[in-house]
């Protein structure tokens, strides 16, 4: 018959039981510290983060008992002597003193003290993992050594976790990376360094916690879930980090299956014995919770869904699975590990478990209303109160039941010591982030926050997305009473926060908020205090301006877009300019085409990227080209976020038909007979149309005419204005109104055909396609050095060779023609919109004419 399997630390060389009493009382005291702190600061008294919660929970508390705990285990399973408390001491003050340097790095914004936290962590958590890798070899094994395995692998994960984290914090990557680095990050930290832990301490502990025998399955079961989360781990951070979804489903698949694998032992167990505990119920809630938790995970990163997706994850998570294990666990081993005989014991758990049902049941009550709260707005508020209640009662009783031992004499004055260093350095955080809040608004905001200034009021829309605050300017006269209209556009929580000043609360995608900056008289700084973005570069600076800056747009609103874009500089490494190159007209009579609406980012002036709607993922999108009486069969496809549509000027065919909006996942089929000859604009239909034009949403579709003389090479230009900033938001629609674009282009990018010249040689014929695309500014086509002896506008011929030449083809908003020359010497030859505002803020290219 199999014994119970006991959980005493039995050693070569026991401890002394005041020793070990003394040990884990100031431990665990720890662990209860950063839970209190943990409790304080989640219940919103305090100006701290959402995030500051989080990692107060998990960095402090869960990772204290991870390194108290499985050291713990490790020595019981692997019969060996106990370490050195002196130096399970020093490793412990190393790791309190580094979790409390990347919490202060990072609330305070000092990204030094950020990377030395990190570092110490690391150095403590390497430290921690020698020492279990010590006792691994030299132990002599048995049934349950290779569980010891789980703590190793958690402590790899967690070394290789920390750095993300801390790349993280520091912004390194900007936008692109940021969303890779937060998934790998905690993927490592939650799913590697928490549950493999929680995983594999439950193999022993759930039987234990419950009052039986470890199941026969569980050696078989527990190897094979090692190599299955470890494998599904490293496979799904790399899919992330390599921006891949396919590699990362897979991994995640994995992960779920070495899941899947451990709960055969935890079924068997609960098959031979119901639980009848405290402890052992809420060890079986954080076992359910793990696994809808995993298959969870699994289908939000298979369904590519975001925000409130993975919002559901993180109570389920946090509170349902890593929350219950640690109260779970404690509740079941304080008494036992604190001693002092078995009445003492009993009495402890009889404290600890009092009231249990009820605790139990709130506390998954609470878990439930978490996972609610998107789509409910009370279940959020209920759930909190719930499971902060649960927490900071469990905070209490295992407090009474710690104190005592912590005050026993005759104990080694350097665990004492350690002891005493810790709970103050808890302390002093406790102090820190319970006083810490926003201070008054400086010179900025005197006068009255509420007492409009000298120059009047203003109301600025601003967005959050894309790890960019739009606008990232603001310039207002001094003395303006400012208010931010707050909307965060992306799928991830966002907030902003003045310097020194108001802040709004933490926004889902969707969500909006205004905050009153009050009197501005100095420039002042705002960000997203999220943890990682304002590094990233969501941040905007709003700047005190003379009268020039006291434009303002309709109603009231700001029409700053941005930082003008600067056409001079370079553009980013791997920028491929629009290939502007105008192949021959296919053959045949029908032409099908697929095109997809897609929103991507475009680098619309060098190292200016932003979020563009666009026609085949390209601004203009695809040139399609015919001759007279050809048949066009255009299937569009949403693949947007908004509703859009299209309308080929080319064609004849009633609007309220195949130019209507379709929504994202629509198709819609648009014939259409090219019986005229003409350069044509096609645009998304959509009002408002400006918007959707201004956003990239247009291209050129060439008919030849009939008599179109062959030409050596053909270009095609598609000219229209720049907006910098988010399509669709205030500032832009503000700029769009007022007729005031930032610059104006030739397909797409500002001056992008100055570093990828249009190829010529000397003698041959070339012919430039040009259409306007507007919205609101005519093209005045021009190439600098030749004229035109041909000259095509809007279906006919102005000009023929030998009867003359041109020097401009002046085209309207939504007007096309083509413009034929040849070059009689090499040189490079500069083609502009020769309305000059245009061609110096971006409308300018050249033709590199060799012979």
């Amino acid at each position: 018959m199999r014994k119970p399997v006991g959980l005493s630390t039995s050693t070569s060389r026991p401890e002394p039981p005041t020793w070990r009493w003394a040990w884990h009382g100031w431990a665990n005291a720890l662990v209860l510290g950063w839970l209190a702190l943990t409790v304080i600061t989640a219940t919103g008294a305090t100006a701290a983060e959402p995030w500051l919660a989080v990692h107060l929970f998990l960095l402090g508390a869960v990772t204290t008992a991870i390194v108290v705990w499985s050291e713990h285990f490790s020595v019981a399973l692997l019969h060996a002597q106990a370490p050195d408390r002196r130096w399970s001491a020093a490793r412990l003050a190393l790791l309190t003193a580094g979790q409390a340097a990347v919490l202060a790095g990072v609330s305070s914004d000092v990204t030094v003290l950020l990377a030395a936290g990190a570092t110490v962590v690391t150095a403590a958590i390497a430290a921690h993992a020698y020492v279990l890798l010590r006792m691994r070899l030299r132990s002599l094994g048995g049934r349950l050594a290779p569980l010891v395995d789980y703590y190793l692998l958690a402590c790899a994960a967690l070394l290789a976790g920390a750095p993300l984290g801390a790349l993280l914090g520091l912004g390194v990557g900007g936008a692109a990376w940021h969303e890779r680095l937060h998934l790998a990050h905690a993927h490592l930290n939650i799913g590697g360094w928490v549950l493999l832990t929680v995983v594999g301490t439950l193999f022993m502990l759930w039987p234990s916690a419950v009052g039986t025998t470890i199941s026969g399955v569980t050696h078989v079961a527990a190897r094979w879930c090692l190599r299955a989360l470890a494998a599904g781990l490293v496979v799904a951070v790399v899919g992330m980090l390599a921006g891949s979804p396919l590699i990362t489903v897979v991994g995640v698949g994995g992960y779920a299956v070495g899941v899947l694998a451990a709960m055969v032992p935890f079924a068997a167990t609960l098959l031979h014995r119901r639980p009848v505990s405290g402890a052992a119920w809420l060890l079986a809630g954080s076992i359910g919770w793990l696994l809808v938790a995993v298959v969870a995970d699994l289908v939000v990163i298979a369904s590519g869904a975001s925000g409130d997706g993975l919002d559901r994850l993180g109570p389920m998570l946090l509170v349902g699975v890593i929350g219950q294990v640690l109260i779970g666990s404690l509740t079941f081993l304080l008494p036992v590990v604190i001693g002092g005989g078995p009445a003492e014991v009993r009495r402890a758990r009889e404290h600890l478990h009092r009231g249990w049902a009820v605790r139990a049941g709130a506390l998954n009550a609470g878990v439930a209303g978490l996972v609610l709260s998107p789509a409910a707005d009370w279940a959020g508020p209920v759930g909190l109160i719930l499971v902060l209640g649960v927490g900071a009662d469990f905070v209490l009783r295992a407090g009474w039941l710690i104190a005592p031992k912590l005050a026993r004499p005759g104990v080694r004055g350097r665990i004492t010591a350690f002891g005493s260093a810790a709970v103050l350095t808890v302390t002093a955080i406790v102090v820190a982030v319970a006083f810490a809040g926003p201070v008054p608004l400086d010179e900025h905001a005197s006068g009255g926050a509420h007492a409009a200034g000298s120059a009047g009021a203003r109301t600025v829309e601003v967005a959050l997305s894309g790890m960019r605050a739009t606008p990232s300017v603001i310039e207002v006269p001094a003395g303006t009473r400012l208010v931010l209209s707050v909307t965060n556009t992306d799928s991830q929580r966002h907030d902003l926060r003045v310097d020194g000043g108001p802040r709004t609360p933490l926004l889902r995608k969707g969500q909006q908020a205004s905050i009153d900056v009050g009197v501005v008289a100095a420039d002042v700084k705002a960000w997203c205090a999220v943890p990682g973005h304002r590094a990233a570069g969501m941040a905007l600076t709003i700047k005190v301006g003379g009268a020039a800056a006291a434009a303002q747009g309709h109603s009231g609103h700001t029409t700053a877009t941005g930082p003008a874009p600067d056409p001079g500089a370079a553009y980013s490494t791997g920028f491929t300019a629009h290939d502007a190159v105008l192949p021959p007209a296919p053959t045949g009579r029908l032409h099908r085409v697929e095109l997809p609406v897609v929103d991507k980012e475009i680098e619309v002036a060098p190292g200016l990227r932003q979020k563009s709607w666009t026609f085949g993922g390209s601004v203009p999108g695809p040139t399609l080209r015919g001759r007279v009486g050809d048949e066009f069969e255009i299937t569009l496809v949403n693949r947007g976020t908004l509703g859009h549509s299209i309308d080929f000027h080319a064609g004849a065919t009633a609007p309220d038909g195949m130019m209507r909006t379709i929504e994202p996942g629509e198709r819609l089929v648009y014939r259409f007979l090219a019986d005229k000859a003409g350069a044509w604009l096609y645009h998304c239909g959509t009002m408002p149309m400006t918007q959707h034009i201004s956003a990239g949403m247009f291209g050129a579709v060439i008919i030849d005419p009939p008599d179109l003389a062959p030409a050596d090479r053909e270009y095609v230009i598609v000219a229209s204005e720049l907006y910098h900033g988010e399509p669709g938001g205030e500032p832009v629609t503000a700029a769009l109104r007022a007729g005031t674009p930032d610059g104006w282009v030739f397909n797409g990018s500002a001056n992008q055909y100055d570093g990828a010249p249009l190829p010529a040689k000397v003698g041959e014929r070339v012919r430039f396609w040009v259409v306007s695309a507007g919205p609101g500014s005519r093209t005045a086509f021009h190439v600098v050095g030749t004229r035109f002896d041909t000259v095509y506008r809007e279906g006919a011929y102005l000009l023929r060779p030998g009867a003359g030449a041109a020097q401009v083809l002046d085209l309207a908003p939504a007007q096309g023609g083509f413009v034929e020359m040849t070059f009689a010497e090499p040189g490079g030859y500069p083609f502009v919109d020769h309305d000059m505002r245009h061609a110096e803020a971006g409308a300018h290219g050249v033709v590199q004419v060799t012979r």
